[in-house]
């Protein structure tokens, strides 16, 4: 078992042993039932790209194609619009769809809002020791406008060092909050590891560091037989990579996801289900 399996497993019986119950809990399952959940605060892995290491889970198959899809229809398409993301082949945000068939003011449409990619990928041309290249989905003004979810995964951060003469774009990702075995598990990582991957191609830069911080990291209490399966599983030693076979300097926006590549990935399966808590 690789040493991220081993960390996501770590995590996993700590949260069953020692997480908290959640009070007050908004989520509920689709019969009603408030969805509790035990959890742990302010957790943060780090993993080193240009080590070889990536941030994703072989306890259980990962849609990883779906899955990076989803950061193009919030990056590139710059939409809320549910049915640009069906024409990816996602549906997984059915459940907080609203009457015009989109998640509202939400992901990409903020990205379009502040023009976010556009001004990020700016700075770092401009200067990559700026210190500023951030990328907020939480702003206020979007978030007034009545929709079904505010963004989990809300903010990026890059900063650039050189290191044996080459420059490294190191990321960060930062969650509110994420549901551990259905999101957690390397589906929100891996996903910024790919735009990482997309601005450094533009940049002409190689990727360094990824990490990752959720302030409320959780499990819910349907979820508790599938995460004691999880840990009795025992993944293969391999050590999955995902590669993005463009040249440098390939525009972001000109970038597919099909130049994406996952490799050496040996998921253990039978995959779980999992119920929605929405």
């Amino acid at each position: 078992m690789n040493q991220v399996d081993s960390k996501f497993k770590q995590y996993i019986q700590e949260i069953l042993e020692e997480g908290v119950w959640s009070e007050h809990a908004r989520p509920h399952y689709r019969d009603g039932t408030e969805a509790k959940s035990r959890y742990l605060t302010d957790v943060t892995m780090k993993w080193d790209l240009a080590k070889g290491e990536f941030p994703i889970s072989q306890l259980r198959p990962i849609y990883i194609k779906k899955a990076i899809e989803e950061i193009f229809w919030i990056y590139q398409d710059q939409t809320s619009d549910l049915d640009q993301l069906e024409r990816r082949g996602v549906t997984w945000w059915e459940e907080w769809a609203l009457a015009d068939h989109s998640i509202g003011e939400r992901y990409g449409k903020t990205v379009k809002n502040y023009d976010i990619v556009d001004r990020t990928l700016k700075l770092l041309e401009e200067n990559p020791w700026n210190r500023r290249a951030i990328m907020n989905l939480w702003q206020y003004r979007d978030l007034d406008v009545p929709a079904k979810l505010p963004p989990c995964a809300f903010m990026m951060q890059f900063d650039v060092r050189r290191k044996n003469g080459q420059l490294l774009l190191d990321g960060k990702l930062t969650q509110r909050s994420s549901d551990f075995l259905v999101a957690g598990l390397g589906i929100n990582q891996m996903q910024y590891v790919a735009l990482q991957m997309m601005f450094a191609k533009h940049l002409g830069f190689e990727v360094g560091t990824f990490s990752w911080s959720v302030m409320n990291l959780h499990i819910y209490d349907r979820h508790f037989e599938q995460a004691k399966a999880l840990l009795k599983r025992e993944p293969a030693d391999a050590l999955p990579y995902l590669t993005l076979d463009v040249p440098e300097k390939t525009n972001f926006y000109e970038i597919k996801p099909a130049d994406f590549t996952l490799h050496q990935y040996e998921a253990v399966r039978p995959q779980l289900k999992f119920e929605l808590a929405i």
